[in-house]
């Protein structure tokens, strides 16, 4: 006689490791955002599996909180990071969607006057880093009483683009 196993699995738990057996490195899935904690976010894709957005994949620009882009129910679109097959777990990253270095910089010309938002000061007083688009970041020489988040007008003193970088001025 064949006895057939009993799994004690409920169907979402099946679809959930069905899920994330199908999941590929470097993969583009739609997710939403269902938990957000300081060092990250939670994001269900929509096949039910549930993986971790660190926050250093969320934009090239230094951020305190992951709620500075994301916030509860909103729908994104992540690319599969890592996958531990073993803890059966993955990391997803947004960074990479938001364009390349090159992308982001190629409608900023020198002389131009742009928005950006104060992202960190460099230790030792040696600069500022300001955020001009998602995933673009220039420096600013140093200047007292700016802090993080404060939003400033600065002017593109060069754009180097061997090296990925925007020279800034706060004006």
């Amino acid at each position: 006689m064949i006895y057939k196993k009993f799994d004690l699995k409920s169907e979402d738990e099946k679809t959930k490791e069905m899920s994330f057996n199908e999941l590929e490195v470097g993969q583009k899935v739609y997710g939403t955002v269902i938990n957000i904690k300081p060092y990250g976010a939670f994001v269900k894709i929509e096949s039910g599996a549930v993986g971790l957005l660190h926050i250093e994949d969320i934009s090239v620009a230094r951020m305190k909180s992951p709620e500075e882009r994301l916030h509860l129910g909103q729908k994104i679109l992540v690319i599969v990071k890592s996958i531990d097959n073993e803890a059966k777990k993955f990391s997803l990253s947004y960074k990479e969607l938001l364009g390349t270095w090159q992308d982001n910089v190629k409608d900023i010309k020198e002389g131009q006057k742009l928005k950006g938002i104060i992202r960190e000061t460099a230790k030792g007083n040696k600069g500022i880093f300001i955020e001009l688009k998602p995933n673009l970041v220039g420096m600013s020489e140093y200047k007292p009483n700016y802090h993080f988040g404060d939003k400033v007008t600065v002017l593109v003193k060069k754009i180097i683009p061997e090296k990925h970088k925007v020279k800034l001025k706060i004006i």
